[in-house]
């Protein structure tokens, strides 16, 4: 089967990806992404201003920095996850989150308005997601110099999101 419920396998992802992939539960992975939606929001509710300005260690991220860095990284995904998906098969070039982080100006940001960005991307990526036939799934391109198939870049998304909630909720939100 080639759709949302099938795990991506090893060849249709870059390597590095795999930690993403592997905290992803089994499913249809459209699902995976909707309680990701209410997850986040769930978590961001009620966090104060001050605690967005909150770095866990010297040298890390603020909360504020590592939201938009996931809204920043979502964005990115889905643009690769369309070209992959409608079969372009251009090259993707990879993009270096050290460098946005620091020029992203996180800090002239509201952790709430930060709330609201999260679930419009999302719900961008989603519609996007819940659009896919069974053979645009499968269908492979290029990003970062490594192959990657549209199937994978939806897994990598909520592996992605997943990776940066257990920071959240263990660094910043303790």
């Amino acid at each position: 089967m080639s759709d949302a419920s099938t795990r991506p396998i090893a060849g249709e992802f870059a390597p590095y990806y795999g930690n993403y992939v592997a905290q992803v539960a089994d499913g249809d992975i459209r699902a995976t992404l909707r309680t990701q939606q209410r997850d986040v929001l769930d978590a961001l509710a009620g966090v104060s201003e001050a605690r967005g300005d909150h770095a866990y260690g010297v040298g890390k991220w603020t909360l504020k920095e590592s939201l938009l860095h996931m809204i920043d990284t979502e964005r990115v995904f889905a643009y690769r996850l369309l070209r992959v998906a409608r079969a372009d098969a251009t090259p993707l070039p990879g993009f270096d989150q050290d460098r946005w982080v620091p020029t992203s100006d996180a800090a002239l940001r509201t952790v709430a308005s930060l709330a609201e960005e999260f679930p419009a991307v999302r719900a961008a990526t989603l519609t996007l997601v819940e659009s896919l036939t069974p053979s645009a799934w499968t269908r492979t391109g290029t990003a970062s110099e490594k192959p990657v198939s549209s199937r994978a870049i939806a897994w990598i998304i909520a592996g992605h999101t997943a990776h940066h909630m257990t920071l959240l909720r263990e660094k910043y939100l303790a």
